[in-house]
């Protein structure tokens, strides 16, 4: 405190993986600006690890005083236990970052609400429809995460990846689509429209929900990812777990 105002808080970075898709930049732009909103005053930039721009080593060489990075990531894997310390030793050695998204409560009510947009059935069989990793500790994150999702909808939730990662969603489909459900619906455990979405939505699945997206949950969760860093919590490196469900 100086001359009886607070110092301004943090800056919020958003990292985000990066996408040649225009649709999926669109829809992170409105992600930061939800965030933004959440917060009013508070600073807030949206950056990229590759592919898209501002790229995040810009961002944080442009960016004064103190920041906090929270990476726009639903599991952790390369990019963040290699790509995202490589940038932030590089450019910014005295950022705070906070952990990756997921697993977490307020994702799985994301999951549920655009499920039920969708046209989510009681008959129907889920799969929660991943990107993939080569990292097993991320396709676990995947896995609680579907956990999460099952209890919620009180029913069984396959974890199902759409590159790297056992099962994958064709060995999904596959074996679903032997049951007597109904049909088969993919909650799509993604941001934001692009190749992995696209995966999803060509898969032949009776439904296929929309990303993540600008939901005021997900907004939420990147500003208790931003408070848990700031509060001193460990962070990098972090493997979230289902304990974190009831945060």
């Amino acid at each position: 405190m100086n001359g009886g105002t607070l110092a301004p808080r943090p800056a919020l970075v958003l990292a985000a993986h990066g996408t040649r898709s225009a649709a999926g930049e669109q829809t992170l732009s409105a992600l930061a600006e939800t965030v933004r909103s959440a917060r009013p005053g508070q600073r807030v930039e949206l950056s990229y690890l590759e592919i898209s721009s501002p790229l995040l080593s810009d961002v944080l060489s442009a960016v004064r005083g103190p920041v906090v990075v929270v990476p726009l990531l639903l599991a952790g894997g390369y990019h963040v236990h290699i790509d995202l310390p490589e940038v932030i030793a590089a450019c910014r050695p005295d950022a705070v970052v906070a952990g990756w998204l997921g697993p977490h409560r307020l994702l799985t009510s994301a999951l549920a609400r655009k499920l039920a947009r969708a046209g989510l059935r009681s008959t129907d069989a889920v799969i929660l429809g991943a990107a993939g990793s080569s990292d097993p500790a991320a396709l676990a994150d995947v896995r609680a995460a579907a956990h999460l999702l099952a209890v919620r909808l009180a029913r069984p939730v396959t974890a199902a990846f759409a590159s790297a990662g056992s099962p994958s969603l064709e060995e999904a489909m596959e074996r679903l689509g032997s049951t007597p459900a109904a049909r088969v619906a993919i909650a799509s455990y993604v941001l934001a429209p692009g190749f992995f979405h696209g995966r999803l939505a060509a898969a032949g699945a009776g439904l296929v929900s929309d990303p993540l997206g600008a939901d005021p949950d997900v907004a939420a969760l990147i500003w208790h990812r931003y408070d848990i860093a700031l509060a001193g919590r460990p962070s990098l490196p972090h493997t979230p777990g289902l304990h974190e469900a009831s945060l």
